[in-house]
């Protein structure tokens, strides 16, 4: 009987492969979610925000509107655009939350320039931590 031979470059591709799969799934459920319940989710990322004074805005409802277009936007985006604009800040925490970095990079980056921010404060962790205290909820158990 011929011995059976398994290639472990197939087997490694296989793995990769099913690894990748699960965390696309996972990203779009989180992005689903984050999307439905976009107004809840601003609310308390709003409020999170300024408790820890890590934003000094002009207009809670301005930023807010902000927000919700940012999770609205990402629902949209392709995976490519999504990895762009999180490459500076990716690893910053290991296994990250990809809503999280995507709004944290979004403050970081671009929020800054809104016209009712006045001045973000902190440094990208406490920024990111802030974020994903209130997104931490959308990954799946």
């Amino acid at each position: 009987m011929a011995k059976m031979h398994i290639n472990p470059n197939n087997t490694t591709d296989k793995t990769i492969r099913s690894i990748d799969r699960k965390r696309e799934q996972e990203r779009r459920f989180m992005v689903k979610k984050a999307k439905d319940n976009a107004e809840e989710f601003v609310a308390k990322l709003v409020q999170r925000l300024i408790d820890r004074e890590l934003v000094e805005t002009s207009s809670v409802i301005e930023l807010r509107e902000a927000f919700v277009n940012q999770l609205n936007q990402l629902s949209t985006l392709e995976e490519f655009d999504v990895q762009l604009k999180v490459a500076p800040i990716r690893t910053l925490v290991q296994d990250a939350n990809i809503v999280s970095l995507f709004l944290t990079a979004y403050i970081i980056e671009d929020l800054i320039n809104h016209h009712a921010i006045l001045d973000i404060y902190g440094e990208d962790i406490e920024i990111y931590l802030a974020v994903d205290s209130v997104f931490k909820v959308l990954r799946p158990r």
